[in-house]
């Protein structure tokens, strides 16, 4: 039986030492890494007995008094914590809402008409439209493929990705932040479970249980043309698009990572 809520209390304790919140580490050998469940437990001023019935399943529904507690001792940001109580919730889970693999045709138009690379791609992180400059920009870019796959699978786009250690993390957190606590997709689990089975790194992350939705940052790209550049990304759903969502990369005027972009789009101009 599926116990979403005791996975991730068991992985949010197991990354929190004991000195992050005041616990002495002793002299004894810890078995495991982070907290221990009855230190969970005391830290909370809930029973240990409760906790460990918390991780196993046996209780899927603490109270808020208890959620806010235990955001409190495993050092949960707000995000996390709403993703928490969602977990804790005593309403039913709603029917997945179908999800759009079509882009508007004036959404496609607008992409075209636009100066800096542009992708549109949904929940699966499949990319369903990019103009030219995005796709000459990324092999992980290029419509119909999927970017999750290709970026902890694929060798030669992550050589395009010289932070791929930070970037893969935050992709990670933004799925689960986006998948929340549906359970009832096929598709997403399936996409899962095979990233999890051919990457290492995948299963790492997806064991975290991070959750923070991205929406926008930095993210670097090593040309193999044009070389090194530092991108600004700006993130918007879609709306009414079932979950889609526009990614926007620009850069700094009159930067190094400008004049690489030019570039670039200088080259799709002549080629």
């Amino acid at each position: 039986m599926e116990n979403a809520l005791g996975d991730f209390l068991r992985a949010r304790r197991e990354l929190v030492t004991p000195a992050e919140v005041g616990l002495p580490a002793g002299n004894t050998l810890r078995r495991v890494p982070g907290l221990r469940r009855e230190e969970v437990a005391m830290l909370a001023g809930i029973s240990a007995e409760y906790y460990v019935r918390l991780e196993r399943g046996r209780d899927r529904h603490p109270s808020a008094q208890v959620i806010d507690a235990l955001a409190r001792v495993l050092q949960l940001d707000s995000e996390s914590t709403t993703y928490l109580m969602a977990l804790a919730s005593h309403q039913p889970r709603r029917r997945p809402v179908p999800r759009s693999e079509q882009v508007s045709p004036h959404l496609s138009l607008l992409l075209q008409t636009l100066n800096v690379p542009a992708i549109v791609f949904n929940k699966y992180s499949d990319v369903l439209a990019a103009n030219p400059l995005a796709q000459a920009l990324s092999p992980d870019m290029t419509p119909g493929v999927n970017r999750l796959r290709l970026l902890f699978i694929d060798a030669e786009v992550r050589s395009y990705h010289p932070d791929w250690q930070r970037y893969t993390a935050a992709v990670v957190a933004h799925l689960r932040a986006q998948a929340g606590t549906d359970t009832d997709d096929e598709r997403l689990h399936a996409l899962i479970g095979e990233l999890s089975l051919r990457s290492d790194r995948f299963r790492q992350l997806w064991g975290r249980h991070d959750v923070r939705t991205a929406h926008g940052g930095t993210f670097a790209i090593k040309h193999p043309q044009v070389g090194d550049l530092e991108l600004l990304v700006e993130k918007f759903a879609v709306a009414g698009a079932g979950g889609q969502e526009i990614l926007l990369m620009h850069t700094e005027p009159g930067s190094r990572s400008a004049q690489a972009l030019a570039t670039l789009a200088a080259q799709i101009t002549t080629a």
